[in-house]
């Protein structure tokens, strides 16, 4: 604690060694016609401030660094995202002149890889689902939200629960990062999702492939970047207000979010509920899928000449049903009783038992110190992550894991000298789950990892080089525990080290056409679960048995992706290679089953074997004119145990999206859209031979939505219809399909959501 009290010190007293403060003025104008370009937002990422130009198109940064090279990028409506490099030692009455476009302006500069930059001189595969996008989706979830991008999928339990799947890999394999600290809450359970407030995400960066060089263990499959609102603007307060509702199970949602800045000192504030009740199929309501939501979040900071602190709070609760009525004949849900649940009963708010009762805390200090030989990127966390399952009573859970987590990341950049950017790394954290309740899935544990890595860029006019190296070292040690006075788990201690590598390659041939090519390796450790295991996973409804001699999985992998870009045509090809040995999966081996409280559960252990993932990931968007815009995307996924040449157990199928969209200009009202689109998901023949198959399904979504003026408020409303033909059908990754759902019985499982109308509302105000 005194160290923490010492770090928070010298960032608000420091200053001697700090950058000098001036201020960056410019103006914003047509390319073509050199008119003023009144209302551009004008953002300098990697300080986290932003201004928006005047009504003469005029905008001034005060409280920055005398120097330093920084990216700044500018957003207009009806134009291409401009992205240019300032050196504020230079900079004096700078001009930005944006190009005019029909195609939607697109987020650029990425933050989530080593150096925030220009998305085309970036070598990771990284897209960006932007505030509007969220908005305009309905979704259960943040991880619904963001599931229509390329190479991205979800594991789902009804429609509370998903967890992303990026190129085949989640659980472990996927990071999430919230605001530079990555999230920590038993990632391992099928039934685990995200503990984030998806109304808080201001934009989502989905960074496809692996990661482990920056982010450690845990990182083969991608990273989801989420990214929350930055200060306002010098002397202002901003906010917004969003509701919304969805028909088919209920689902209402609100959030209301205040933020200002004076003079330096900025502040923001968010409350968001959501609350739904059993989600509808085709054929009837499924019992007990409903769930609730509470979060709060706080962040103050300074942001000044030195930089920036930023002191972030949040707390998350989230209820969530789990279905275990047994149907009639008849396919009518009973209780415990043999009373038929009512209609009502199904669209009761409160929950019946089993239910999840999950609780996040969260504390973290972002900042980003400026030096006169670089700067320094932290982000220091302390999150408690309570996870409760309450089977017979609602005071007391059966399974309690409560799991405290104390992590540090350290980035030091140095300045760009002749086109070279190096940049050292440091990241470490500690772990301590404690079981509090009668059952015992996994032992109490305790765990300690670090990183050092190193990286550097080359940048040339139209070329760029980017390399690096990472060490880890991960313990973990289980601790004996009896259970009901018998021995249960034996202690054990795990070490676990690696040093891996990173090339990436990204070539300009001219503005339109771009190539973009990475080669590494990655490794990740076994988790909890995987190692100790020895229980039943009520939310899986299986028993599960780790094994303590596990390695660590090795990835080596590569990827490559062509981009074309003009005023009417963006498109993009890119395919991956990702071998893993030592993969690791649980399998039930020769049909072992255990009985369990009268109950015979099937038996899964982990094992491992040598895999490959390879794929396919592309998109074409055409607009033939200014108010018409062609979306296509399609990704495929194959997974490989190279060991008994059969395929991977849990792999999505493959997906193709189209969506036409229209965007009339009708007098009064802005952004309006007319949209259909279809979600085509192949059949997932290649299973593992405990999987079941899954057929293809076709799904015809509509949305519209526009933006009127309330006197000077502007309003945002969004109205879709989803499955609007209420189409019965699996998703190959949802848990409550035939043969995952009962494996007992393979042929019984739970359709998918059916039809779905909703609509929001949207207010930012100032």
């Amino acid at each position: 604690m005194k160290s923490l009290f010492l770090y928070i010190t010298l960032l608000f007293t420091s200053v001697n060694t700090f950058a000098e403060i001036i201020s960056l003025d410019g103006r914003v104008i047509d390319s073509q016609t050199n008119e003023t370009l009144p209302g551009a937002l004008i953002t300098i990422p990697d300080l986290k401030i932003s201004v928006v130009s005047n009504a003469s198109g005029e905008f001034t940064f005060s409280n920055i660094p005398q120097k330093g090279r920084f990216l700044v990028e500018v957003r207009y409506i009806g134009y291409k995202t401009f992205i240019q490099t300032v050196d504020l030692a230079n900079a004096s009455g700078v001009e930005f002149a944006l190009v005019p476009s029909t195609i939607e302006a697109k987020e650029v500069v990425i933050t989530g890889t080593a150096f925030s930059s220009d998305n085309r001189k970036n070598s990771t595969a990284v897209s960006s689902v932007t505030k509007d996008q969220l908005v305009n989706r309905p979704s259960g979830n943040l991880v619904d939200a963001i599931a229509k991008v390329p190479g991205v999928s979800q594991v789902t339990t009804g429609g509370g629960i998903s967890k992303p799947v990026i190129r085949g890999l989640s659980y472990n394999r996927v990071v999430t990062l919230v605001d530079g600290a990555k999230q920590e809450g038993q990632q391992w359970g099928d039934e685990h999702g995200l503990e984030v407030d998806q109304y808080s995400a201001e934009r989502v960066e989905v960074l496809r492939g692996a990661a482990s060089l920056l982010y450690g263990s845990d990182a083969l499959g991608g990273v989801i970047n989420i990214l929350e609102p930055l200060p306002s603007p010098e002397g202002q307060v901003q906010g917004e207000f969003l509701t919304s509702y969805q028909s088919n199970n209920g689902l209402s949602g609100t959030s209301a979010m205040v933020k200002g800045n004076s003079n330096g000192f900025v502040w923001r504030a968010r409350g968001s509920y959501k609350n739904g009740f059993s989600y509808n199929a085709p054929g009837g309501r499924i019992a007990n899928t409903g769930y609730n939501e509470t979060s709060l979040s706080w962040q103050v900071g300074l942001n000044k000449k030195w930089g920036y602190a930023h002191l972030n709070l949040s707390s998350f609760r989230n209820n969530i049903g789990l279905p275990d009525f047994s149907r009639n004949a008849d396919g009518m849900f009973e209780d415990e009783n043999g009373s038929i649940l009512s209609d009502d009963d199904l669209k009761n708010r409160d929950l019946f038992l089993p239910f999840q009762d999950i609780r996040h805390y969260k504390v973290a200090i972002n900042s980003h110190i400026l030096f006169s030989s670089g700067r320094l990127r932290t982000t220091l966390a302390f999150q408690d992550n309570q996870r409760r399952e309450l089977e017979d009573n609602t005071n007391d859970p059966a399974l309690f894991f409560d799991l405290k987590t104390y992590s540090s990341d350290f980035k030091y950049y140095f300045n760009e000298k002749n086109g070279w950017e190096p940049v050292l790394g440091f990241s470490g954290s500690v772990q301590e789950n404690q079981n509090k309740a009668p059952e015992l899935l996994i032992p109490d544990y305790k765990s300690k990892e670090f990183g050092l890595f190193g990286y550097a860029k080359k940048s040339w006019a139209t070329t760029t080089l980017n390399f690096g190296g990472r060490f880890d070292y991960r313990n973990i040690d289980g601790i004996e525990m009896d259970e009901d006075g018998t021995p249960k788990f034996s202690d054990f201690s795990n070490s676990f080290s690696n040093v891996s590598g990173a090339l990436g390659f990204t070539k300009e041939f001219n503005e339109h056409f771009n190539f973009k090519a990475n080669l590494g390796s990655a490794f990740r450790s076994p988790n909890i679960a995987e190692l100790s295991s020895d229980g039943v996973h009520e939310g899986t409804f299986r028993y599960e048995i780790g094994n303590t001699k596990l390695k660590p999985e090795n990835s080596y992998y590569g990827d490559l992706a062509f981009e074309f870009n003009n005023n009417t045509v963006s498109a993009s090809l890119g395919a991956f290679n990702n071998y893993i040995d030592n993969f690791i999966f649980s399998s039930q081996l020769n049909n072992e089953n255990i009985l369990v409280d009268t109950e015979t559960l099937p038996v899964y252990r982990f094992i491992q074997a040598n895999a490959n993932l390879t794929g396919l990931e592309a998109s074409f968007t055409y607009h033939p004119a200014e108010l018409l815009h062609f979306e296509n995307s399609f990704s495929y996924t194959r997974g490989i145990n190279r060991a008994t040449d059969s395929p991977l157990p849990f792999i999505p199928a493959a997906m193709l999206r189209n969506e036409l969209r229209l965007e009339p200009e009708f007098k009064g009202l802005k952004s309006t859209y007319f949209s259909i689109a279809l979600d085509n998901a192949f059949a997932q023949n290649r299973v593992d031979r405990f999987e079941t198959i899954t057929s293809g399904y076709s799904l015809v979504n509509l949305g519209l939505g526009t933006t009127m003026l309330l006197g000077k408020q502007p309003v945002r409303v969004n109205l879709s219809a989803n499955n609007l033909f209420d189409k019965a059908y699996y998703d190959h990754l949802s848990r409550f399909k035939p043969g995952r759902l009962d494996e007992a019985q393979p042929s019984v499982g739970y359709f998918n959501q059916g039809r779905n109308i909703s609509i929001g509302l949207y207010l930012p105000f100032k």
